[in-house]
């Protein structure tokens, strides 16, 4: 048995779809942007008052034939991405070999702890996710598996089930993977129905490419490839972006009740129709509100020790639009890929952290919103530059998760989970629904751990405000 500090792993297993496939799966233009080591991290804790030796003896086989089973559906998520040398595209391919692994963990740490909202240490999060690695073969072609299952045991009290799962697919397909394998877990396959509404749709041809963006984009992705090699043979995978030393960082959820967000969507139009009577809408968005609040309240915990100099540096806010439904043609709700559309708002420093911090992060959110609306694919042919320039010269958060996704209703026979997490680095901010708030949100933020007690009283501070 293999010991990773206060974790035992008790056995790694692989398993496969109960109907193989053997086929390749071409990469469209939206998927092009995010091809390649780019990972998401996704757990769910539940309530599991039993032993190890109980789990891996009862719950254990239903976990593996459901997975099976739903993987026959999912059949892509089995294979591995190849990226070829140019000017070869990349693609996924399927075999009869296809498998996926799931790692068995038993674990010492604290459950109640680390399935709370309060703070916890960044490094005792990542363990609990499954590694990728990628390998390298001898005609230069990066082999990427898709995704890989994690299942820690929290003897007596609790278990966690982590997903990793490669950006070939967007957020809204691994929420159908996940809610298809609980539902078959659940049930015992006896109740299909929430499966073959989430059957995904792999018909490439229904995604248009409206301004030939695949050139553009494949140029980008050859570039970006040719930096892969140093830093990702034979090394598994860590933080979707590197924030360093994990010890020095901590994850924390903050909950935005329905009065929370109704109190600052009216304080902050308000005071936007103070300001610019004729130009102030009517309604803002709870997305939008939540975000600029949090976004502002991030930037003055961070930045108030800051030099006077510093206040013209650039701070960035970079989202993701579905577009399934806002293309002219619009696609299946189950289309398995991805269906993206990237925006960002930016404002100088001094703006943000100012005493109208909150409302001009609404104004300038609300615009980067209005203009993918009105052009859903605005500057895309910069994406890969306006990238690079929020991540190297700026400062930027970046928006993962949605409360539209309903994580909460992942329920694989132990009840629905007690807490949903997303691991990502400090310029991440994860979004869910409320488990126990309802029309209420979660907001998943990353700081240092000396930072914390500022940022929840300049919440606080702020939510006050709003209610006066």
């Amino acid at each position: 048995m293999g010991v990773l500090r206060e974790h035992k792993v008790v056995e790694t297993c692989r398993v496969s779809p109960a109907v193989t496939t053997t086929t390749s799966l071409p990469l469209t233009f939206l998927d092009l942007p995010l091809a390649g080591p780019v990972y998401v991290r996704r757990q769910f804790f539940y309530h599991f008052p039993h032993s190890t030796l109980h789990f891996c003896e009862t719950t254990l086989p239903s976990l593996k034939t459901s997975l099976s089973r739903t993987l026959q559906h999912f059949f892509p998520l089995a294979g591995t991405l190849l990226c070829p040398p140019p000017p070869h595209k990349p693609f996924i391919r399927c075999t009869d070999d296809d498998s996926v692994t799931i790692t068995i963990i038993d674990s010492k740490h604290d459950f109640d702890h680390l399935s709370s909202n309060h703070p916890k240490i960044l490094e005792d999060l990542d363990h609990l996710v499954p590694k990728l690695t990628c390998t390298n073969t001898h005609d230069d072609t990066f082999i990427f598996p898709l995704v890989a299952l994690q299942a820690t045991v929290f003897p007596n009290r609790g278990l966690c089930i982590a997903i990793t799962y490669s950006h070939v697919m967007d957020d809204s397909c691994c929420s159908r993977f996940m809610k298809s394998w609980s539902s078959i877990c659940r049930t015992g396959g006896v109740n299909l129905t929430l499966v073959e509404k989430s059957t995904p749709c792999f018909d490439r041809e229904l995604l248009k490419d409206p301004k030939g963006l695949e050139d553009i984009f494949l140029r980008d992705y050859f570039e970006e490839r040719s930096t892969w090699k140093d830093k990702l043979v034979g090394k598994k995978t860590t933080s979707e972006i590197s924030c360093g030393n994990n010890q020095d960082f901590a994850k924390a959820t903050i909950v935005f009740g329905r009065d929370d967000v109704e109190g600052l969507k009216k304080w902050v139009l308000n005071q936007w129709k103070k300001s610019e009577e004729l130009n102030a809408p009517q309604y803002a968005s709870k997305f939008v509100v939540t975000c600029a609040f949090v976004w502002a309240c991030l930037v003055k915990t961070r930045c108030r020790n800051d030099y006077y100099e510093e206040s013209e540096k650039e701070e960035y806010f970079r989202f993701a639009a579905d577009c399934r439904d806002r293309l002219e043609c619009p696609v299946p709700e189950t289309y398995f890929g991805n269906c993206l559309t990237f925006c960002h708002a930016m404002l100088k420093r001094e703006d943000l952290k100012g005493e109208g911090g909150f409302v001009n992060a609404v104004k300038v959110i609300e615009r980067a919103v209005t203009d993918m609306k009105s052009d859903l694919f605005k500057d895309a042919e910069n994406w890969r530059e306006s990238f690079m320039k929020m991540f190297v010269l700026g400062s930027t958060l970046l928006v993962t998760g949605s409360p539209k996704f309903t994580v909460y209703e992942t329920d694989f026979g132990f009840g629905r989970p007690k807490k949903v997490e997303m691991v990502h680095s400090f310029k991440g901010m994860s979004l869910a629904e409320s488990r126990d708030n309802e029309a209420g949100l979660e907001v998943g933020l990353v700081c240092r751990s000396e930072e914390f007690e500022y940022l929840f009283s300049v919440i606080q501070q702020g939510l006050q405000v709003s209610k006066s």
